[in-house]
This record gives C-alpha cells, structure tokens and sequence, in this order.
C-alpha cells in the first residue's frame, strides 16, 4: 500500500473512532447494494403548462394508479381507487369536499390512514429506512414511522403482543381523528407516497415560454428532493436573459408578447413593462398598443442581433442579418436571390446608413429592462436553481439525455464547430458550451454573454439545430419562408448505428444505453414514433404545451425507468386542475414498455451503487489497515 493511500485512509479514519463503527459502515453501504433500483421519470418541453405539469407529477405518469390498483386492487372498487387516487393527487381538495359529507367521516378518515400507510409500506420497500424517514414530513414522522412499520393483516394477528401492537395502531389514528389533525396525516402521507413512487425526476429541457406559468413550475421544481434538468433553448434564452444579454432580454420579449403571455414578467418576475409599451406607442402611434409593443420589440431584437453577429463573425449567422435588406417603403425584401413582400409596417425607427444602431429612445428602453432583468430576485433565484442543477447534457445509470441535437454532417459523422479559436464537435462541443453558459451567468463577460444567444438559435447549436427563422415570422407573410432547415441530426437520429457512436463518445456502451432527446414534437397524428432507431434513442417531447397539440395529437410523452425496464407513457389532453380536484378526472395515458431488463437492476446497477462501491473498497481497506497496525482508529473528542 503507497503513503498516499495510507495518508488517504488515515484522514477517511478520523470519521471511525472504533472498529465497530467501521464495520456497521461497511454493513449498512454493502445491504443498500442489494435493493431493487429506484424508479426514474423523464419529462421535457413543458413549456409552462403548470397545471399539465403539476397533475404529471402528482400521478408520477401514471405509477400511482399502478400501484393502488396493483396492491389494493382486490379491497377496491373502482370508484374507491379513484377517489384514492385523487386523494393522493390533490389531498388538499379530497378532504374539502369530502367533509361537506360529515356522515361516516371518521371511518372514512380510518379507511383512507390505512390504504395511504399500506401503500407508503410497500413503496418504501425499495428503500433504507433511514431514507424513508428523511422523506417524511418531520413533524408527522414518528407517527408516520410506527403506522408504517406495523402487522397490518389483521388476519395473521395471533398473540397477545401482537394484539397489543394492533391497539397501539388503533389508538395512533383514534386520537389523530379525536384531535382533528387527521387532515394533516393523511397530506403527509400522501406526499410521502409521491416521494416515494419517483426516486430521481429528469427534466430534460424547455421549461419556459409559450405556458403561462413557468415560474410556478420552477417554484415546484426547486421544492423537489433529487432532480436534474437538461437545458432546452427555451430555458438557454432565460438564462442568458437574467445574466444581462440584453439580445436575450429582447428574445425573452418577443416570446413572451407574441404568446400572450407578459403576466410572467410583470407579475412573476416583477420586470415592469410600461415603458416599452409608452415609447413604442409613440414611435408606432398608427398601431394598436399591443401591436406597437411587438413591433418595437422585433425592431429593437433585430438590430442587437446584428451588432451581436458583427462582433462574432465565427458565429457563421451573417444569413440572419436582414434588417438592411428590408424595403419597407415598398414592401419587399429579397433573401438568397428571391423576392418576398412584406408586411406593411412602420421603419421610421430604421437608419438607413446605420440600420443596426439603436436610437437614443430604444437604448434607453434597453438599459430600463436589462437592469430590470438582473435585479429580479425571483428571476435570478430560479436561474440560480437552473445552473446548480442543470447540465447541458447528463449521463445517468446507462442514459445519455440532452434537450436538443448532437450537431451531424450530411455523412452522419460528427460536424465539426468552430467557435472561439476551437474547433468542436460531440461531448467536446457539449462541454464547452456548458462552461461558456455558467460563465455568462457568473462572470457576465460580453464574449460568453454573445454566446448564449448563439446557442438560442444557432443552426450549429447543440440546444437549437435548425436555422430559426425570427425575422420572417416577425415580417414575412408567406409561410413557406418560415422553414427552417435543421441539422442532419434529425435525419441520422433514426440509425441505430450513429445513435451508439453518440452513445460510446459519452462513454456509454451496452444493450441497455439509450439517448432520451426532448426539443422535437412527435407527429402521432402523421404516423411518427417517439422511438427512433429500434429503441435506442427516444423523443419525450410529444406535445405538453397546447400549442403543439393539434400537431402531435396527443398532449405529450413522458418516460418511466424502474427495475425491470423501461415505458413510454403517452398522454391523452389534461382539461384543468379544477376538473380534475372536483370530479377526479385523471389524465388518460398508455402504457408502452419498449426495453425489459433480463435480470432485474439493483442499486449495485446504477452510478449510485458503483460510489457506493468505491466507498464500500475504502472502508474495507482502512478496516484491513488497522487490522494490520498499519493505522490507528482515533477516538472522535467531543467539542
């Protein structure tokens, strides 16, 4: 053994100060290896919809059900296993309603502790049980605790101590009802069976825009106990927005306008937006209010963008400079050699000789918002949250997840980018960009600023892939100039072979590796799957956000990993949380498993168990060491 391992083990020693402590260690890290592996759920492109998003989660796609009917199935009826259900979903609402019918209440209140412990009971068998108790809600979990961990077939209740144990559970919920905090016990059990359904939740992107209510998603998000998010475009442009880039101000603008949807940054973030409105109405006076706001927006974002694009001509974005080509007195606009007209709109604001030079009215709207932006406390508390636990891209127990593409040449191989003197391509290209995002966040310099709206909308860009089309949506009437070509990415996603070179780049190999990728609606009405390449690579983004659903057909994709394999969950349009609270409604979803597990996985299975194991090799050898007076155990003295 060298010094330094010695040195290693004798610092890993000062946490031991008795050989029984060492060995209990080594005992509790080596049983948590053999417990089935937790159940995963994969979701993306929310885009907002907060009441979509918070039935998804309180359903876990679908697993609560499965269990009620998988466990209590044969006690239920249906219209018992619904109210159930529901009662697990929105316990808040249940009890309301059900105590405007006080008739048998307190034995309904007895049926509903037993079902919620007898299923917090099963669920918690995958578990420690000292992870189950930090799951719990602290003020009710020593109840909690006893209710679970007692004989609950009253059936197989035989002797005198077992008698004695089944009226301490009785007196446990008589008095709980007695004093009237029963309501309390039946919400912390129901959120102690959610915690427990999902043991890791994967957001794999888009969060923000088009939805109205992204920060109220964020505000559940941040209250979640193990969560990671893959960021989208979507979020990329907020991000880059709360970091100050004043383009991104101005995309975040548009988005939010042009959706109907300014109540987030009026109302959630506090961004006052009177001064845009009261400037561009007295630029545009012969456009209504709303759009004089759009239009000084468009204006205002086209000519950062120009600036942007001048100052990094390695962005390869020139084609997007347009304003200077526009014609606006005659209404035309030529692009790659052809004509397309144009709206009729004001451009009194556009220097013909500096096109892309703000005017003192704009720049001044620009410093109001940009300072707005960085000083929302909100705001920056969720942005916070996005870069802690948000990656570009994360490789978990054999999955590769990523929001947006891997940029392809036409061949399949991988495109080479060249950005900042680098040139870039598969996990390389993913790395720096991550870097280059937390630097514009943390350090605010215009260089990795500049390079958040490239990832916004760079064809090139790994979170993006296609050639975003702004400037002829804003003025362009014709839709077939709204194409946007995309990466060939989009093509070769559905290889199986260019999938598992992907998949070796992020050093995953295997049977059981697969990518889940968000960003792209699937079209199930035209007959597209969500699996791609024989089921190596899968689409969750199906149509969470209602303005996709028409074109998807269905209302989005989600995706659930236990141990035994893996199921695309596809979910049928979610009406209203107040449907779904009054009359129990539940999202209709189907069940489809796609990859089944030889053998069942255990923690000994996952990244969680491989640390486990190199935690469980250290004690070991620091155990071998003392036993061979190599180290000495030191007594831990109290301070």
């Amino acid at each position: 053994m060298t010094n330094e391992r010695l040195k290693y083990l004798q610092l890993l020693g000062e946490r031991y100060n008795s050989v029984e402590a060492l060995c209990t260690e080594i005992t509790r890290l080596s049983a948590q290896l053999s417990l089935p592996k937790g159940t995963e759920h994969f979701m993306s492109d929310i885009h907002g919809e907060y009441e979509a998003f918070c039935h998804i989660m309180n359903n876990c796609s679908g697993v609560i059900r499965e269990k009620v009917e998988l466990w209590l199935g044969n006690k239920l009826t249906h219209t018992e296993a619904d109210e159930l259900c529901t009662l697990i979903y929105y316990p808040q609402a249940v009890i309301r309603k059900r105590q405007l019918q006080p008739e048998n209440l307190d034995s309904w209140y007895r049926n509903q502790t037993h079902h919620l412990v007898y299923l917090a009971k099963m669920l918690s068998s995958k578990y420690t049980r000292e992870k189950v108790r930090k799951e719990m809600p602290q003020e009710w979990a020593f109840l909690i605790d006893e209710l679970m961990h007692f004989q609950d077939d009253e059936t197989a209740i035989h002797t005198d101590q077992e008698k004695n144990r089944l009226k301490y559970h009785n007196a446990i919920v008589d008095t709980v009802i007695s004093t009237q905090s029963v309501d309390g016990l039946l919400i912390a059990l129901t959120d102690l069976i959610k915690r427990l359904a999902v043991d890791r939740l994967h957001v794999v992107g888009d969060i923000f825009d088009r939805g109205p209510r992204a920060d109220s998603i964020m505000d559940i998000l941040m209250k979640h106990p193990s969560v990671d998010i893959e960021w989208g475009n979507h979020d990329i442009l907020w991000m880059g927005a709360a970091a100050g880039s004043e383009v991104c101000i101005f995309g975040v603008l548009r988005n939010s306008l042009a959706h109907g949807n300014t109540v987030i940054l009026e109302r959630g973030y506090g961004i006052p937006l009177r001064g845009l409105a009261l400037t561009a109405q007295e630029l545009y006076p012969t456009l209504r209010s709303d759009q004089a706001a759009l239009h000084f927006i468009n204006i205002v974002l086209f000519k950062l963008e120009g600036q942007l694009i001048l100052r990094n001509p390695d962005f390869g974005m020139e084609s997007r400079m347009l304003l200077h080509l526009a014609d606006f007195e005659n209404g035309k606009i030529t692009i790659d050699g052809r004509e397309w007209p144009l709206k009729t709109l004001p451009s009194n604001t556009i220097d013909p000789e500096s096109p892309y030079e703000l005017s003192a009215e704009e720049a001044q709207v620009v410093h109001e918002l940009r300072h707005a932006f960085r000083h929302s406390i909100r705001l920056r508390g969720h942005i916070d949250f996005l870069y802690r636990r948000g990656w570009m891209y994360r490789a978990f127990n054999g999955n590769l997840m990523y929001h947006g593409c891997i940029p392809l040449q036409a061949d399949g191989s991988f495109l080479d980018v060249k950005i900042h003197g680098h040139v870039l391509n598969g996990k390389n290209l993913m790395d720096y960009a991550d870097q280059m995002a937390r630097r514009a966040f943390y350090s605010q310099d215009q260089q990795a600023l500049d390079f958040m709206w490239y990832l916004w909308c760079g064809v090139n860009s790994p979170v993006c892939g296609r050639e975003v089309k702004t400037f002829e949506r804003a003025f362009i009437p014709d839709k077939e100039s709204w194409k946007e070509p995309r990466n060939a990415y989009y093509t070769w996603y559905n290889d199986e072979e260019c999938c598992m070179r992907i998949l070796k780049a992020f050093g995953l190999e295997g049977p059981f590796s697969h990518i889940i990728n968000g960003h792209t609606p699937i079209r199930v009405t035209h007959g597209e799957s969500p699996l791609k390449a024989g089921g190596r690579l899968i689409v969750i983004d199906g149509g969470f956000c209602k303005a996709y659903q028409k074109t998807t057909g269905i209302a989005g994709y989600t995706l659930i990993a236990n141990s035994h394999g893996m199921r695309l969950m596809s979910h049928q349009p979610f009406t209203s949380l107040k449907e779904a609270q009054e009359s129990g409604q539940d999202i209709h979803s189907q069940s489809f498993e796609f990859a089944v597990y030889p053998n069942r996985l255990f923690v000994r299975d996952t990244d969680y168990g491989q640390t486990l194991s190199e935690r469980i090799n250290d004690l070991t050898d620091l155990l071998q060491a003392y036993r061979n007076g190599q180290i000495h155990l030191k007594p831990i003295i109290p301070t």
